[in-house]
């Protein structure tokens, strides 16, 4: 009987050393598992960036081409402050920003009148 414990606490011993050195069936599954999934997530970001990359292309080629409006006509009233102002030796950058026009319109304005002169 004694032979049989002993015998019994020898097989326990050698059991637990062998499991040192036998691999982990479930570790190495989970090891697996945990690869595959940051795979799969790399590539889940990878497809996102580039559909994003798409749709930014597609959007882009969709988009109707920009039309150029003519600046509306400015009313009389507009144009014979911006003459008078010039004839008064305000500077053209001055003029545009008391009377709300661009700084083309103003020359423009200015420009027409010259020929009107130039033709009375």
């Amino acid at each position: 009987m004694n032979g049989l414990i002993i015998g019994l606490a020898c097989a326990g011993a050698c059991f637990i050393l062998l499991s040192f050195f036998v691999r982990d069936k479930q570790r190495h599954l989970e090891k697996e598992l945990e690869e595959l999934s940051m795979k799969m997530l790399q590539e889940h970001y990878q497809f996102n960036k580039k559909l994003k990359v798409l749709e930014e292309e597609l959007l882009i080629g969709d988009t109707p081409p920009i039309k150029i409006k003519k600046p509306a006509a400015v009313n009389e009233i507009l144009q014979s402050q911006v003459i008078a102002l010039y004839q008064q030796g305000t500077p053209l950058p001055q003029i545009a920003a008391q009377s709300s026009l661009s700084l083309d319109q103003v020359k423009h304005i200015l420009a027409v009148n010259k020929r009107m002169e130039n033709q009375v």
